[in-house]
């Protein structure tokens, strides 16, 4: 029997897919923005940071936000603030503004990863919820996978003679400077963003009782919480995770121009897709060895074959970087929810509160593409892409020092 809210999981599917999205196209601009805006790496590194940064803000009291007037609400304002930051970069595309616009997209961003969890387990059944969250995962992934090509299909058709009979060539042809062609993912953002708020606005949202452990403390807790160096190390474990994961992304492109001479906008979006792409079959091989091995052994096979992947990347001929900079997306996949549910599983209560501060890590990637930039204007782009190299330390140490109380069920212990 087809459950009641079926279409409200289309919908939340939708936001995951969006949410990604726009989340990820950062890397395959950043050579265009680099040459465009007359930019440093440390100038162009606070445009993500702008974005991720939003995470560390916004997180916490989005929760409490939710509590008071609802998802349905929420969701409005999150699709409007990525509205606005769009269409103000895509009417005025300078570099100040792209500051200011991206960090009312993050805002939106990180506005909706808080509701739409629970709304996935509400409409789609407690019984579907691990499916479900699974297949979002996916789509997360596809969206990853698709943002970049959309970039390149832009690069490729926009102001060309030869594309002939194409309206929606046209339509992006019209409103686009030729100058600026990759304003046209922004004018892109903020028709999703009307086309989703549009679609919000007719659905009857379901009651969302939140389960104890999802709900948001108050800041007592918070504090409370804050004191306990479990709570740190987590919290500096999603940190130093996002941080890696957008320290490679957003600078995948630009490295492989300056050291190996790749077309950015074909070669170096095609490798950022990839990275995208692997990472989600990553997540997929996860899954299955989890049910096999101990998470903590995963996290600390994948973390060692992603500090060889990254060492690859970094000092090999560039067909094999090609090879290399996807696969770190591929064995960098499982980090993120091993250490999340490592962290869930060793304290025994408060995890609403506990899941926001961990959310709240995101802003890693806010940091350490700022800290690579920063470091690459100094002492070159690769040497400054070194620092990876300590996020990846942190996550193997975290994969020897986790004691959770509850381990992941294997069909070896079971």
């Amino acid at each position: 029997m087809m459950n009641k809210h079926f279409k409200m999981v289309i919908l939340v599917f939708m936001t995951f897919f969006v949410i990604s999205f726009i989340t990820n196209i950062i890397g395959p601009l950043i050579p265009d923005i680099i040459n465009d805006f007359e930019l440093s790496l440390t100038l162009v590194a606070l445009l993500p940071f702008s974005f991720f940064i939003a995470y560390g803000i916004i997180s916490i009291p989005s929760g409490m936000l939710i509590q008071k007037v609802g998802e349905k609400t929420v969701m409005v304002l999150a699709f409007g603030l990525a509205f606005i930051g769009s269409s103000l970069f895509a009417f005025f595309p300078n570099y100040e503004l792209a500051v200011i616009s991206l960090f009312l997209i993050g805002s939106g961003m990180a506005m909706l990863q808080v509701v739409i969890n629970p709304l996935l387990r509400v409409s789609g059944g407690e019984e579907n919820f691990a499916f479900n969250a699974t297949l979002a995962q996916l789509i997360f992934g596809l969206a990853s996978f698709i943002s970049p090509n959309v970039f390149s299909y832009f690069m490729l058709n926009l102001n060309q003679s030869n594309v002939e009979n194409n309206w929606f060539i046209d339509f992006f042809d019209f409103i686009t400077p030729n100058h600026l062609l990759w304003i046209s993912l922004y004018w892109l953002f903020a028709i999703i963003s009307i086309i989703m708020i549009l679609i919000i606005g007719f659905f009857n949202f379901p009651k969302v009782e939140l389960k104890y452990d999802e709900r948001i403390g108050t800041i007592k807790t918070h504090f409370l919480l804050l004191k306990n160096p479990v709570v740190i190390i987590y919290f500096f474990g999603i940190f130093t995770y996002v941080g890696l994961e957008q320290g490679v992304a957003n600078w995948i492109s630009k490295f492989l121009e300056i050291y190996h001479f790749y077309d950015p906008q074909i070669i170096g979006a095609k490798t950022i897709s990839w990275f995208w792409g692997l990472m989600t079959a990553g997540g997929i091989l996860g899954v299955i060895l989890l049910k096999i091995i101990d998470s903590r052994l995963v996290l600390k096979v994948f973390t060692v074959l992603t500090i060889i992947s990254l060492a690859f990347a970094l000092y090999m001929p560039g067909s094999v970087a090609l090879i290399a900079f996807p696969a770190i997306g591929f064995f960098s996949a499982v980090m993120y929810p091993i250490i999340f549910s490592l962290a869930l599983n060793t304290l025994s209560e408060n995890h609403g509160t506990f899941s926001g501060i961990l959310v709240t890590g995101i802003f890693g990637g806010a940091v350490v593409p700022l800290i690579v930039g920063v470091l690459g204007d100094y002492f070159g782009l690769k040497n400054g892409m070194l620092f990876l190299f300590i996020p990846l330390l942190f996550i193997l140490y975290i994969g020897f020092w986790a004691k959770p109380i509850i381990s992941n069920k294997t069909i070896v212990n079971n």
